[in-house]
């Protein structure tokens, strides 16, 4: 290896490049900026304030946050349903009022208080609702307006009542208990708002009601299409967020036992801020309440710690604004950008040395040389079936192959011109194999592993494994199973091809040639899934061996065949039996005379192996450049291998003329014939091997007893 190959060996393989890109497709990534700038905020303040995080300023600060956390809540419900309350500071207001007058004028108790603030809240907040909702005003106009009607009516009854509320000589312990009182040393306050959030975090990601509001704020024509009552559904947004305001108007009046003429002014400003630097998306569909609590958390301390540094109400205002602006460009941006963003990074190849190989070149003395025999299969289903990826036959010499409309199809024995759809599973059918009960157990693409029983009735068996510990990569879905086999047990082992891509993006894994593929058993025993081996570029065929104590592993991008040891002095050891092959190895399958037949979905060309070497061009090239003209491994021409079990090579077939089977991905004996299937294919071929022994099937190999 030169120089130049080394360092990019390490710069490329060494190099995590991949991670940012899986990062970015997370869910929690959107939560990772409002999670800096609580980190930021609480160090600032933290370092440039004396006693900030004394016991005594934390729980007055927890106080405050309890409270604005739950108008928080309330905003980011009404913004995740598409909408905009502006009014929540004059609700908060008017809620604090009725409480205050409850109390120290009506002298009612405290849960009468408590009453009378919800309630104003949800009344105000189902003007807004009817308005926006049901006569479908403007949600930042309609807003607007009733912030100017609540403010000032809120002025008109505190300048009539203040007088009253200051004279006032009532005492509730109660009430005074909710606002300042604490239970195990945490406020109660923050308690009720503990709840509050949990309970609304419960409502949004788990009930019904919540999916319909994400799905409103999403799209609202999708939304009424899919049956939802979409402007029952905003209306209750707004009247939850009143709601919200009347609970957190109340915890501001037991806490102050008091109201003035600056309660709640500019709350709305902070309130907003607080959900958009949270992540809340304006534009509706994408938040949280997770994401408004962060918010809340930055706002606040922000707020108060200006404030304690001496700065006045201007500043504080002044750096909301700009917070706001920041926040607003980001969410914009990233939201309209973010699959730009992705299509950048996520694509990252690896340095991936080919290594030399015996020519494939018809007429060579290759052991690989390809000739034309696989053109003289004759055609079962023609222009019938689309994509049978592997085909199998049952005890009945039945035939069954996938197809790319997701489902199982039947040929009756013994001419193949009568066909049935056996079952529908969705999804894309790949490899199959025969239990012994006579289900089919099929690796279906980004769905899982599946079995038909006999009488149709299809069943998940497995869709996840337990996911690694150490990867970034969601690697418990099963992303690419491919091919799978069954052992003597019962046991499944199966291979998921990749963890990265999903089926139908197969180029951009050749391209990125990462080792992320895997071979993983299926337990019937105890329904679990394990993965026993990882590290493979794009994991494929699979097939025990005929004595079932070790199993063939096809790792297609590294043109290799592996050979897995289950048991004996060997176990748990993984051989390399064939490598640096001038085709791209696919399905494996037992023959008759105790060999195997592999195929070949594709052949290696210099242009590609080239390529491999240079992971920046790769790159480059899949931003860059259409999809049609990419480079990544050929598939329009291959064959089929036959091989023992030390790798030897014995035969090989294929088809020069291109028209039958230039393209190979299963094949499998039954009584001597070979049955040849392809995933770009439009029919079965059925060829006649010279030789092989008329009566040897797949069945009877693996549950006739002649293993």
């Amino acid at each position: 290896m030169r120089l130049t190959e080394a360092v990019q060996r390490l710069r490329y393989n060494l190099v995590p490049d991949h991670l940012v890109g899986e990062l970015l497709t997370k869910r929690w990534a959107d939560n990772l900026v409002p999670f800096l700038f609580v980190g930021a905020v609480v160090a600032i303040f933290g370092t440039a304030i004396d006693g900030f995080f004394t016991p005594a300023s934390l729980i007055d600060t927890l106080r405050q946050l309890g409270e604005f956390l739950v108008v928080v809540v309330g905003l980011t419900v009404v913004m995740l349903g598409g909408g905009i309350d502006l009014s929540v500071g004059s609700i908060y207001a008017l809620a604090v009022f009725s409480a205050i007058w409850v109390i120290y004028v009506g002298e009612g108790p405290a849960w009468l208080a408590f009453a009378a603030a919800v309630a104003t809240g949800a009344a105000f907040g189902a003007l807004n609702g009817f308005l926006v909702g049901y006569l479908r005003l403007r949600a930042f106009l309609t807003t607007l307006v009733t912030l100017i009607i609540g403010r000032s009516l809120y002025d008109i009854l505190i300048i009539a009542w203040g007088k009253a509320f200051q004279r006032s000589t009532v005492m509730n312990d109660n009430f005074d208990w909710i606002g300042t009182g604490a239970f195990h040393g945490v406020p109660v306050s923050v308690i009720a708002a503990t709840l509050f959030a949990v309970l609304a975090h419960v409502a949004l990601s788990r009930s019904r009601a919540g999916w319909h509001v994400a799905a409103v704020g999403g799209s609202r024509r999708a939304a009424y299409n899919a049956g939802i009552a979409v402007r029952r559904t905003v209306f209750l947004t707004y009247v939850f967020s009143g709601f919200a305001c009347g609970v957190a108007g109340f915890l501001f009046a037991a806490r102050l036992s008091g109201t003035g003429p600056g309660t709640g002014a500019g709350l709305e400003l902070m309130a907003v801020t607080a959900a958009v630097v949270g992540g809340v998306a304006l534009g509706g569909g994408r938040g949280s309440v997770a994401k408004g609590l962060m918010g809340a958390v930055v706002v606040l301390i922000l707020v108060n710690g200006l404030i304690r540094l001496g700065f006045g109400t201007g500043y504080n205002q002044m750096v909301l604004g700009a917070l706001l602006a920041v926040a607003v460009l980001l969410d914009i941006r990233w939201l309209r950008n973010r699959h730009k963003v992705l299509a950048e990074v996520y694509v990252s190849p690896v340095f991936h040395l080919m290594g030399e190989t015996p020519p494939a070149t018809p007429g060579s003395s290759s052991p690989y040389a390809l000739d034309n025999r696989l053109s003289a299969a004759a055609p079962i289903a023609l222009g019938e079936v689309e994509g049978p990826e592997d085909v199998i036959l049952d005890r009945d010499d039945n035939l069954y192959a996938g197809t790319r409309h997701g489902e199982i199809v039947r040929w009756l024995a013994p001419d193949y011109s009568r066909q049935e759809v056996f079952a529908h599973i969705g999804g894309f059918p790949l490899g199959l194999a025969l239990d012994r009960d006579g289900s089919i157990v099929t690796c279906v693409g980004a769905m899982g592993l599946y079995s038909i029983a006999p009488d149709r009735t299809v069943r998940a068996l497995s869709t996840e494994t337990r996911r690694s510990l150490t990867s970034v990569t969601d690697d418990a879905r099963l992303r690419d199973p491919n091919d799978c086999d069954i052992g003597p047990d019962g046991r499944v082992w199966f291979t998921d091809s990749t963890t990265r891509y999903d089926a139908h993006d197969w180029a951009l894994d050749s391209i990125e040639s990462r080792p992320t593929g895997r071979l993983l058993v299926y337990d019937p025993k105890t329904g679990r899934t394990r993965t026993v081996l990882e590290g493979l570029r794009y994991a494929n065929g699979v097939c025990l061996a005929h004595d079932a104590k070790s199993i063939f592993i096809a790792e297609s991008w590294a043109c290799r065949i592996h050979r897995y040891w289950l048991e004996g002095p060997k176990a748990g050891r993984l051989e390399c039996v064939i490598r640096d092959m001038p085709g791209y190895p696919d399905n494996i399958n037992r023959a008759s005379d105790g060999r195997y037949w592999m195929a070949w979905l594709g052949m290696r060309t210099p242009s590609f192996d080239l390529a491999l070497r240079y992971p920046a061009f790769r790159k480059r090239m899949t931003r860059r450049l259409p999809k049609d003209e990419w480079l990544f491994p050929n598939i329009n021409t291959g064959g089929v291998v036959k091989f023992d079990e030390t790798g030897a090579i014995a035969d090989t077939l294929g088809d020069l003329t291109g028209e039958s089977h230039p393209m190979v991905t299963s094949m499998r004996e039954h009584k001597g014939w070979l049955y040849i299937g392809g995933i770009l294919n439009n029919r079965i071929g059925r060829y006649r091997i010279p030789g092989a022994d008329p009566d040897w099937t797949g069945w009877n190999s693996y549950w006739g007893g002649t293993r």
